[in-house]
């Protein structure tokens, strides 16, 4: 029995009746680097004990870093304090279940060993790889250097003992030459051994060219092709959108009402898998519930969305937990999708995806993405660090960054080709708790892509 359950059980003795103690174990290593110099490095060891009391189907919540016998039965109390006022003032009873049961369960394959020893010479020597290798191309890196590992511990009044313990890793460089032209890579994986700083670098100095002034791109509507960092965040807005079990229930998802229609078009296989390889792979959620396959869409057809305890008791019926708890009770924002898998396709490669295109535009990456109308899953984002002209199928001129205003739907709906190449696109500067997670995709070619102006 590892140390974060032995100390979830001991939580779990200060509650009465149905309850769950969450336990969260952070260790991890940041190191920062601009202008091409070390900037900054964080070494972070957190513990977070998480208590979770129902009444009357009402979950009530707290948690505390004081893991003595004082700090854990004050972490108890106030949850039941919590979930005893949520329960006098509802109207009814609430729609939390009691916690599942559950047998002790240890996780799926995705710690590392190298990765946990968190060396912080391992991020000194990619830092250096990846200044060298953009030097030689004259520019000046920026980006960051992240691995981490996290302990999840889970024990509840109805049996349960679970234990996960994941790595991770992620470094993205940002090239830069003195015009300030950009480019960008990112890498994210389970096993620190995976990144490679000086490849990073290569690709992204690739997309900085010196050879045209970037041109303008007039507002209209474009084939496109998006690499797979675009794809990642636009398929992170798609399954919030379109698929959250919570806003399912509440009759404001973009596909309310819609499943089993066909929304996207038939190349288009999105899944949530957290035993798909290539992903960063968890065995449960903050509700203690199996995570499962997903099917969200099948050949372009809506099939399900993802629940948690929560979602799926506020929407009755048939629906079930799908295991995406990300906050024991279930989270306001309703549950997440953390290992999204888009199906590859045949393209080959970038320049096969290009080759048809006449006139279009090639897009590296999206950020500043937000919503615009939610039942539309309509969304708008700039473009940034390496955007371009694509004439007679190959990528030409660069253009500067635009703005995309675009239905997320309506995109998936419009995509013609994938390529045949999965990369998983993660994110690994984290400004709260450390909770890595990604999205394994190609990159896409895509029929109609509306550029509305300028960034």
């Amino acid at each position: 029995m590892t140390v974060a359950l032995e100390l979830a059980e001991r939580a779990l003795a200060h509650t009465d009746g149905p309850a769950l103690a969450r336990v969260v174990a952070e260790r991890s290593l940041s190191l920062r680097f601009a202008r091409s110099r070390a900037t900054q490095s964080t070494a972070i060891e957190d513990l977070d004990v998480q208590v979770m009391v129902i009444q009357d189907g009402h979950a009530g919540v707290a948690s505390t870093n004081r893991i003595d016998d004082d700090g854990l039965r004050a972490a108890a109390r106030h949850a039941s304090e919590a979930a005893a006022i949520a329960a006098r003032h509802a109207t009814g009873p609430g729609p939390y279940p009691a916690p599942p049961p559950g047998t002790i369960t240890e996780g799926l394959a995705g710690w590392d060993a190298a990765t946990a020893a968190l060396d912080p010479g391992e991020g000194a020597a990619e830092l250096d790889a990846a200044i060298r290798e953009a030097a030689d191309h004259g520019h000046e890196a920026f980006g960051i250097w992240s691995a981490g590992e996290v302990t999840h511990a889970i024990a509840s009044s109805a049996g349960a003992r679970l234990v996960d313990r994941v790595t991770d890793s992620y470094m993205k460089v940002i090239t830069r030459d003195e015009r300030e032209r950009s480019g960008f890579a990112s890498a994210t994986d389970m096993t620190v051994g995976a990144i490679d700083g000086a490849a990073l670098a290569r690709t992204a100095s690739a997309k900085v060219t010196d050879q045209y002034e970037p041109l303008d791109l007039p507002p209209g509507r474009y084939r496109a092709v998006l690499d797979t960092e675009a794809v990642g965040e636009l398929l992170s807005f798609t399954a919030t959108l379109a698929f959250d079990g919570l806003a399912h229930a509440e009759g404001r998802a973009a596909l309310t009402g819609r499943l089993g229609e066909q929304v996207a078009a038939p190349a288009v296989t999105l899944t949530d898998d957290p035993r798909s390889g290539g992903t960063l792979p968890r065995a449960f959620d903050a509700d203690g519930v199996a995570k499962r396959r997903v099917a969200l869409l099948d050949a372009g057809v809506a099939r399900e969305p993802i629940h948690d305890l929560r979602s799926a008791a506020l929407a009755g019926g048939d629906a079930r937990s799908t295991g995406h708890a990300i906050a024991p009770g279930g989270s306001s924002e309703g549950p997440a999708a953390t290992n999204l898998v888009l199906a590859p396709g045949d393209a080959r490669d970038v320049a096969a995806l290009c080759a048809p295109i006449e006139r279009g535009i090639y897009v590296t990456r999206l950020w500043y993405t937000n919503t615009v109308r939610e039942h539309e899953a309509l969304v708008t984002s700039m473009t940034r660090d390496g955007t371009f002209l694509i004439e007679d199928g190959q990528i030409s001129r660069p253009l500067r960054d635009v703005r995309i205003t675009d239905g997320l739907l309506r995109i998936l709906a419009s995509t013609e080709a994938l390529g045949t190449r999965q990369r998983l696109v993660g994110h690994g500067e984290f400004y709260g708790r450390r909770f890595a997670h990604g999205v394994l995709c190609p990159a896409i070619r895509v029929a109609d892509l509306r550029v509305t102006g300028g960034a």
